[in-house]
């Protein structure tokens, strides 16, 4: 019991940097209380005592603002920052070292009984404040869910879902894309008007189109010196003016 607790506030101390002390952990972290308590509610939901797991719960909800279903599974090392308006519902499983910011949902969709209602968040998972995430599937170890993302299907492992509806973007970078922002560089156009390290999924529709128009380009180029060099004159190849504009499109998608 007294080592979950030393671990528990050595965790905080090392995740938040607002954390000057063990004594303000202690009494200062309502996200801690609600964990505590959660473990005896889920202790008596298991043993059969549901009342005294649902008043237990009920109980915390009112003392930290953070309702965790006594049904729930919760891991080891969870840090609930702030914590205000969280809601865990009873099917909902939350791995080890997972973070949870204020105004977080982890709710269900299906109104059956006995189902796997709620979501499985792998270990590592960060949630941003004010997301929903809802259904019985699982996000991935190490996904992130950005602040206020409606998640309603499952996330890859070290992925990340923004938005509403969240949209699942990819972790890491490959080949290809460093050489379509050599290209993009080449042509005086940055995609999206965004910052190269993001791959928001509109941003890799407008990249494909890049490619594209990047490849058309150079086929053309080598198709007119093709026909120079077999004697074919192409009667104003010289003085033709590409018709697409870089910095226009920039402007219009920024």
């Amino acid at each position: 019991m007294f080592s979950r607790l030393r671990e528990d506030v050595a965790n905080v101390l090392e995740r938040d940097p607002a954390a000057r002390s063990t004594w303000e952990v202690l009494t200062c972290y309502p996200g801690m209380h609600a964990l505590w308590l959660h473990r005896f509610a889920h202790a008596a939901w298991r043993r059969g005592f549901r009342w005294l797991g649902r008043f237990t719960s009920h109980v915390g909800r009112m003392l930290t603002g953070i309702e965790i279903h006594p049904g729930a599974t919760i891991g080891r090392r969870v840090f609930i920052d702030h914590g205000m308006g969280v809601v865990i519902g009873e099917t909902a499983e939350v791995g080890d070292d997972c973070t949870i910011y204020q105004g977080v949902t982890l709710g269900g969709t299906s109104l059956y009984r006995g189902t796997k209602r709620h979501p499985t968040l792998g270990k590592g998972v960060v949630i941003g404040a004010g997301a929903k995430v809802l259904g019985g599937f699982e996000v991935g170890e190490g996904a992130k869910v950005g602040s206020n993302a409606v998640v309603v299907k499952p996330v890859p492992a070290g992925a990340t879902a923004v938005g509403n509806p969240a949209r699942i973007i990819e972790s890491g970078k490959d080949e290809a894309a460093r050489v379509r922002e050599l290209k993009a560089e080449q042509m005086g156009f940055t995609a999206y008007g965004v910052t190269r390290d993001l791959d928001d999924p509109v941003s890799k529709a407008l990249h494909g189109l890049l490619d594209h128009a990047v490849e058309t380009d150079r086929r053309i180029r080598l198709l007119v010196e093709r026909m120079a060099e077999a004697g074919m004159a192409v009667d104003g190849a010289e003085r033709a003016q590409d018709a697409f504009d870089p910095q226009g499109l920039g402007k219009m998608v920024d």
